[in-house]
């Protein structure tokens, strides 16, 4: 059932928020540089999205199976998309074991990587130091790690936990964090020793995950009721538990480090956590299913894919209100932000 949070409540929280909840966001040099690129699960289809025309420029089939998640390189080169498989996460089928690589310019397939066995490759992050590609593999339990120059696994970190699903590293690279989402819990990883510091208990299921620009908190949204977990990462322990209007799913952290974006894919919906209140200040609908949400490097649009209607959903983060719809392709899921200063 929809929530039905989101109707006067929200005209009164826009009136008073909107002038000035974003207004101290910090560009950075290339503010609206960049190419936007979107998973299309249904399709098989990686979408190459020119964000400021608002439209799909090409959509490049995927080697393989199914994908769902996708990163790009830090030259704007390349994409990256871990080949998942056919079913949801723990079920029966089809087990993916590749990672498809595409050429943004040419807009076609480069290679693929094979990751030596059936994996389930998910979650996909380009470390900040290392520029090496980390992959969760769900059904070995680990982190597998990428050299993106020689296009091979060069190595294989453990989680401790099964359905290793998502994935977020530090600002500095040395912790990895991962949702198991079968598991209910969070495992916290020291990268540079491959060793895992904590399994940290959370619900039943959990399913994506962010970290705060200031690497003090991680987020994962409880998938049993309609709150957040709030991880210490100091201590690697819950530090609280915040209500949601509704179940969450994908969420981003502005880069300020004053909100939370989560989406709510039941109610079509995304909700803006302030996170030194650690309360919802309102909620912006979206078109059906949000399942990620991507900030853009300037911290003043937020994109959001939306599963069932084949669309990203661009939101001004100063006025906070969706201000174009972007067609993309079915089952649109993951989200990646490509700079283009080396196009």
């Amino acid at each position: 059932m929809r929530s039905t949070l989101y109707g006067s409540c929200i005209l009164v929280a826009l009136a008073v928020f909107t002038a000035t909840l974003f207004s101290k966001a910090t560009p950075s040099s290339t503010p609206n540089a960049g190419l936007l690129l979107v998973v299309n699960k249904a399709d098989r289809t990686l979408s190459i999205v020119d964000p400021e025309a608002g439209r799909q420029l090409a959509a490049v089939p995927v080697k393989g199976i199914t994908g769902h998640e996708v990163a790009a390189s830090s030259d704007g080169q390349s994409a990256w998309v871990p080949i998942y498989g056919n079913s949801g996460v723990g079920l029966p089928g089809t087990d993916g074991r590749t990672v498809t690589i595409i050429d943004l310019k040419s807009r076609a397939v480069a290679a693929s990587i094979d990751l030596g066995a059936p994996n389930r490759p998910h979650g996909a992050v380009f470390s900040p130091t290392d520029r090496r590609l980390y992959v969760t593999a769900e059904l070995t339990r680990s982190i597998k790690v990428i050299d993106p120059i020689a296009r091979k696994v060069i190595d294989s970190i453990p989680t401790d936990a099964p359905e290793s699903h998502m994935l977020v590293i530090s600002s500095n690279g040395q912790r990895a964090y991962t949702s198991n989402v079968g598991a209910g819990t969070i495992s916290a990883i020291d990268v540079h020793n491959k060793k895992v510091l904590a399994v940290i208990p959370v619900s039943n299921t959990v399913q994506r995950i962010a970290i705060s620009s200031d690497n003090r908190l991680v987020f994962t949204a409880d998938q049993t009721k309609p709150q957040l977990a709030v991880i210490d990462t100091q201590t690697n322990a819950v530090k609280t538990r915040v209500p949601l209007p509704d179940v969450g799913f994908g969420m981003a952290p502005t880069y300020d480090g004053r909100h939370l974006l989560i989406a709510h894919p039941s109610s079509d919906s995304v909700s803006v956590l302030n996170l030194q209140s650690m309360k919802v200040e309102y909620a912006i609908h979206v078109p059906a299913s949000p399942q990620e949400i991507l900030i853009r490097p300037d911290d003043q649009v937020a994109y959001v894919s939306c599963d069932q209607s084949k669309q990203v959903a661009v939101i001004d983060l100063r006025s906070a209100g969706v201000t174009k719809l972007i067609d993309v392709g079915a089952g649109a899921d993951g989200l990646a932000w490509a700079p283009a200063a080396h196009q």
